[in-house]
C-alpha cells in the first residue's frame, strides 16, 4: 500500500516537474512538439523547437529535497544512453535529420534550472 502511494507522489511529482518545464522553456519561444515519446528502452520527455530551428531533447528531473547530487546528478551514463537511443528512434522518423541537442531542466526542491546543451553525444 505504502509502495503505491510513493509510485503515485512520484508521478505526480514527475508530471507537475515536465509541466514547469515545458511552461519555462515555451517563455523562451520554444514550441512544444511532443511530450514523454517512448521506444523499447527509452524515452524524452519533452522535445520542442527552439527559435533557431534547434531540435531540442530535455530530460526533465525532479527532487523534492536537493541532497544527494541533486536531480542532476540523477543523470548518469546509463540514462544518458536511453535518452540518446530515444532520440536517434525520433530523429530516423523525420525527412532530415536537424540541428539538435539534449537539454536538462531540473527542479530541486521547487527551484527550476535549464541546462541547455547538458550533455553532448559522441560518435
Amino acid at each position: 500500500m505504502m509502495q503505491l502511494w510513493r509510485q503515485r507522489a512520484a508521478r505526480r511529482l514527475g508530471q507537475s516537474a515536465e509541466d514547469q518545464a515545458c511552461a519555462e522553456l515555451q517563455r523562451h519561444g520554444m514550441q512544444l512538439i511532443e511530450r514523454n515519446y517512448r521506444v523499447r528502452g527509452g524515452e524524452i520527455d519533452l522535445i520542442l523547437r527552439a527559435p533557431d530551428g534547434t531540435l531540442v531533447f530535455v530530460e526533465v528531473r525532479a527532487r523534492r529535497h536537493a541532497g544527494f547530487g541533486g536531480a542532476a546528478g540523477s543523470i548518469d551514463a546509463r540514462k544518458r544512453g536511453r535518452l540518446i537511443l530515444a532520440a536517434r528512434h525520433y530523429l530516423a522518423r523525420l525527412p532530415e535529420e536537424p540541428v539538435c541537442r539534449f537539454d536538462v531542466v531540473t527542479l530541486d526542491a521547487g527551484r527550476l534550472q535549464w541546462l541547455p546543451g547538458a550533455f553532448a553525444v559522441e560518435g
